[in-house]
């Protein structure tokens, strides 16, 4: 299936100054984000609606992007979520796939994504490797790099920024049967769809609040346990979050969290967090499960992690899993209460299913 589209010379200026020249694609215009680089080979329409990457701009290092086309249910929120998408080869309105609905490019333009392609993404993402996470600008409207770094410095960095609050929803709603033995009220700080897939799915009714919503307006529901979840940014500055998780652990409930979900709970349990040099994104990241001494492979989106060192000063804190690329911190659990956390995706959308029996373990902790 096809059809034609204009593009336009594309320009990418990092903050360091590098600069790459390609096409565009997706909608001529101007944006702006932090870099990063995403490793998967599949899954992107999951990536680019995954509420983590709220403020990102993207590499996708798979040679091929658009080539199977969209999917109307295949994605993480209602609409994309990345800031801005680099690529190699972009198939543009040509897809293959049967069920596809629509092309790459119609979507992008359906949700105003600036992106360019013809990039060599191998070059740039050992740049970005090497150099570390660093604000971008790609711009399909002027080739002037003097404007465009002009521009790019004016954007704020991602440390300190509270991105959650801009994702979060607005009003509360209700996921699942309504009859199901089981209630989880869910704290959404960019929760992603498939995580109430692989919630509801198990038995549990869910009820998802506002990242601001405190721990006694989410208890008036009588929730059996709290889900924490993932988001964009920086954790360190949603101190209202931090003290709903404290009240959730001086209660004693049941608590999971996932990645930002993970950073909280470590927060509020004495651990601080810092931002990474370059990130864990992608579809196959190796973690050894400390607690069972088996190994996963694991889907990954965060550009923060949790101190090592004060979990080795903390009593109240112990380490559950361990990134076996880079000995970073992957889960958590808190001694003395109902409350375990990651830093990884078990919902695996996109991804390996290795780590699903986490929301087995949270539902056996509630029971």
């Amino acid at each position: 299936m096809s059809k034609s589209y204009t593009q336009a010379p594309a320009t990418l200026v990092l903050a360091d100054g590098a600069v790459f020249k390609g096409r565009s694609l997706g909608k001529i215009g101007t944006t702006t984000g932090e870099i990063c680089f995403n490793t998967g080979m599949t899954g992107y329409q999951e990536v680019f609606t995954d509420p983590s990457y709220f403020g990102q701009v993207l590499i996708m290092t798979s040679d091929h992007i658009g080539n199977y086309g969209v999917k109307e249910d295949e994605v993480e929120s209602s609409s994309v979520k990345i800031s801005g998408m680099i690529c190699k080869k972009f198939s543009g309105t040509n897809f293959s796939r049967l069920n596809g609905t629509t092309s790459l490019q119609d979507y992008f333009e359906k949700n105003d994504l600036v992106g360019i392609c013809d990039i060599d993404t191998r070059a740039l993402t050992v740049h970005v490797r090497e150099k570390g996470a660093m604000n971008c600008i790609i711009s399909s409207e002027t080739e002037d790099v003097d404007t465009l770094k002009k521009q790019l410095a004016t954007v704020p960095d991602m440390n300190g920024l509270d991105l959650a609050q801009k994702v979060s929803t607005k009003e509360s709603y209700f996921y699942g049967d309504p009859d199901a033995a089981i209630k989880v009220a869910v704290l959404d700080c960019g929760i992603k769809e498939n995580i109430l897939k692989c919630l509801t799915e198990r038995g549990i009714y869910a009820q998802v609040f506002n990242c601001h919503t405190s721990y006694a307006d989410m208890q008036k529901w009588s929730p059996n346990g709290y889900f924490i979840s993932n988001g964009p940014g920086d954790p360190e500055p949603m101190d209202y979050a931090i003290k709903t998780v404290k009240e959730i652990l001086a209660a004693d409930k049941p608590l999971f969290g996932i990645c930002l979900g993970h950073q909280l709970l470590a927060l509020a349990s004495g651990v601080k967090t810092f931002k990474m040099h370059h990130g864990h994104r992608g579809l196959n990241h190796p973690v050894k499960n400390l607690i069972t001494g088996k190994s996963e492979i694991t889907s990954q989106n965060h550009g923060f992690e949790v101190s090592a060192a004060d979990i080795e000063q903390s009593k109240d804190v112990e380490i559950t899993h361990v990134n076996l690329n880079d000995d970073t911190i992957e889960g958590i659990r808190i001694n003395g209460k109902k409350a375990f956390s990651v830093q990884y995706h078990p919902e695996s959308s996109p991804g390996p299913h290795d780590s699903r029996y986490l929301f087995d373990e949270f539902i056996a902790m509630m029971k």
